[in-house]
């Protein structure tokens, strides 16, 4: 529950000054000694906390999982295994979890999901990386269209596309090999265009270095790029663009 809540209970009478004031005392973090649980990201960003999974001890993971659950009512991991997902369940049973993105969350059923976020990929293989961004904007309150598998070897793939793209208050463009498609994309638009170079591709792309270096010196404008394989950090940014779109 935020702060803003809290103060409209307690000024109907819903809610006592003790049960405020409980609910506030971890404010502005939570400190469990491992972890400090920054439980008023939300108020000052618009965004709650993400917790990323990936190399947490199992126990530190479980329990910081469980603390934003009971907090907030939804939690969201990146970069979570499935047998963390399983340790997970065990404290927390609504937790979903895509092998795919390697998203861990549990969503409220209400929420409501606004503007659009299109996000496209060049090829099958970037999926996960694409799946992580889109997932990550349906979770802050974005509606995503995606747009798999329009890489610049097949053009018009992705010409055919266009009046999706132009519906759009952003972009992700998600790319391996040699990242060709964020450039072609910003060509064709008029909103902003967030590029996410993927490890994909064979021993020169280094691992998605040499996409990286293709979005960086894109000839386009327009876009903006994020690190390899960076779903989450795209999906992020591309939420606060479309807040401001449907502002």
């Amino acid at each position: 529950m935020d702060v803003k809540k809290v103060l409209e209970r307690v000024s109907s009478g819903v809610m006592d000054v003790a049960e405020a004031e409980a609910l506030l005392k971890d404010l502005p973090y939570e400190d469990l000694g491992y972890a400090k649980l920054d439980h008023h990201r939300k108020l000052r960003s618009g965004f709650g906390e993400t917790v990323f999974c990936q190399g947490k001890p199992d126990p530190y993971l479980v329990e910081i999982m469980k603390r934003f659950y009971e907090r907030d009512g939804e939690v969201l991991g990146t970069r979570a295994s499935a047998e963390q997902f399983l340790l997970v369940k065990e404290v927390v049973p609504e937790i979903e979890y895509d092998a795919v993105s390697r998203i861990l969350k549990v969503e409220k059923k209400d929420k409501e999901r606004k503007g659009c976020v299109a996000v496209c990929t060049g090829g099958t293989a970037d999926i996960p990386v694409a799946e992580e961004a889109a997932q990550t904007a349906e979770y802050f309150g974005c509606a995503v269209d995606r747009i798999y598998d329009v890489g610049v070897a097949g053009i018009h793939r992705l010409l055919s596309q266009r009046d999706r793209l132009m519906k759009a208050n952003c972009i992700i463009a998600v790319a391996g090999m040699e990242g060709a498609l964020g450039t072609v994309v910003a060509g064709l638009v008029d909103c902003p265009v967030i590029a996410v170079p993927t490890s994909v591709g064979y021993g020169a792309s280094f691992h998605g270095v040499s996409a990286l270096l293709t979005m960086l010196n894109s000839c386009a404008n327009g876009i903006s790029v994020v690190n390899i394989d960076n779903g989450y950090g795209a999906g992020y940014l591309a939420t606060q663009i479309n807040r401001l779109a449907v502002k």
